[in-house]
């Protein structure tokens, strides 16, 4: 039996589009063929979500081509022919010999296909994301061709959304809500927080409103003595009375997230907690409604920062960043000086995590399109400091 293809998280016309602007990007950079090695761009422009970027594999995308071509693991070949759109004559397994082999590895495979097609004038390459050592593996054997870095060039194009990409970060922003909203019902005291981990995890997976999540992002659970953390997970502690609890976590739908951050208390929070919350609220609804067209990246943070300051308060790290598959894009940044210019539908993660001194962190944060009338956050979660 023959492996089926799966349901496709997009229509073929949706994966021609995108193809057809990075190819009119590839023209104009004088690119015969393109060697897409990112991960998040390879889902991008073919669906593929399977997590074999640990070894050499590529989606060679050819001007001549209306579908790229992707030389993978061969046994990874099958997954790419289940979840890809593209036709399965398309994917191409190398064999095993060029796994831990210090001569040749699956660059090479791409490089023959590439040299075997005459495709010999203009190559792209993300070269910042790949090993110096294959940059030059490419340079020598395709000694013919010119080779042009296109780091994050795919990036920046995915960073404005189809309303198709915006119906599943929507729907990923639901799981986000459902895995918050559980961890309200369940934290109490004495509770460990492995425990609390497995429950958001499973509403994570088992997703809202009949869409289940399709992967498990990156989740980070940081409480008392460690709310000043960002990028921990659960301990084998148990939460006491007075436990102040940070999370960060994202519900995903076909590689997109829609990440959601909350602060949780077991009891009262502090007056200095308390302040903070009121004064990111007050900074968030104000980067909210700076954020529309036209306007630019510093522009939201000035409107977030200035209003913080107003409370008595600083942030320190940037107010938020690009977002969409596998959580964040290397692209623009909510900060100041940031001058990139905000267009309908490019999508961010307002993140006002706020680690202030060894002892004090809170978080709170929106998931958001860009509109002409501001920020339209993606969660209906209240902007709360949680109680439970």
């Amino acid at each position: 039996m023959t492996m089926p293809k799966g349901p496709q998280a997009f229509p073929r016309t949706e994966y021609l589009r995108r193809l057809n602007t990075v190819k009119s990007e590839m023209a104009r950079r004088e690119i015969e063929v393109l060697v897409v090695t990112a991960p998040a761009n390879i889902t991008y422009l073919s669906g593929y979500t399977s997590k074999s970027g640990y070894v050499p594999q590529g989606l060679v995308v050819s001007l001549d081509d209306e579908e790229p071509t992707f030389i993978t693991r061969r046994m990874d070949g099958p997954a790419a022919i289940h979840q890809m759109f593209i036709n399965r004559s398309h994917v191409i397994g190398y064999p095993e010999t060029l796994i831990a082999n210090p001569n040749r590895d699956g660059y090479d495979a791409i490089i023959d296909f590439i040299l075997d097609k005459g495709r010999t004038r203009g190559i792209g390459l993300e070269a910042k994301l790949l090993p110096a050592s294959t940059v030059e593996k490419f340079k020598y054997r395709s000694m013919k061709a010119k080779i042009v870095d296109f780091t994050h060039v795919v990036a920046w194009i995915r960073g404005v959304k189809s309303d198709l990409e915006i119906g599943l970060m929507r729907e990923a922003a639901a799981i986000s809500d459902a895995g918050m909203l559980r961890a309200r019902e369940v934290i109490r005291p004495g509770m460990r927080e492995a425990d609390l981990a497995a429950e958001i995890i499973g509403t994570l997976v088992r997703g809202a409103d009949g869409k289940p999540g399709t992967d498990v992002a990156s989740f980070f659970l940081c409480s008392t003595p460690r709310t000043s953390t960002c990028h921990i997970r659960w301990t084998e502690d148990v939460f006491q009375l007075g436990s102040q609890i940070n999370l960060e976590f994202s519900g995903v739908r076909h590689g997109y997230t829609s990440p959601l951050m909350r602060t949780m208390s077991i009891g009262s929070p502090s007056d200095q907690i308390t302040r903070l919350h009121e004064g990111e609220v007050a900074g968030l609804e104000a980067a909210l409604a700076a954020a529309t067209t036209g306007r630019t990246c510093s522009d939201v943070a000035a409107a977030f920062n200035s209003t913080l300051k107003k409370c008595g308060f600083e942030k320190e790290s940037r107010c938020g960043y690009a977002v969409g598959i596998d959580w964040t894009e290397p692209t623009a940044s909510l900060k100041e000086g940031d001058i990139t210019i905000l267009k309908p539908n490019m999508t961010f993660h307002l993140m006002l995590g706020n680690w202030i001194d060894e002892d004090v962190g809170y978080v709170i944060s929106e998931t958001f399109r860009v509109t002409d009338v501001g920020g339209e956050p993606f969660t209906k979660l209240p902007r709360e400091l949680f109680e439970v």
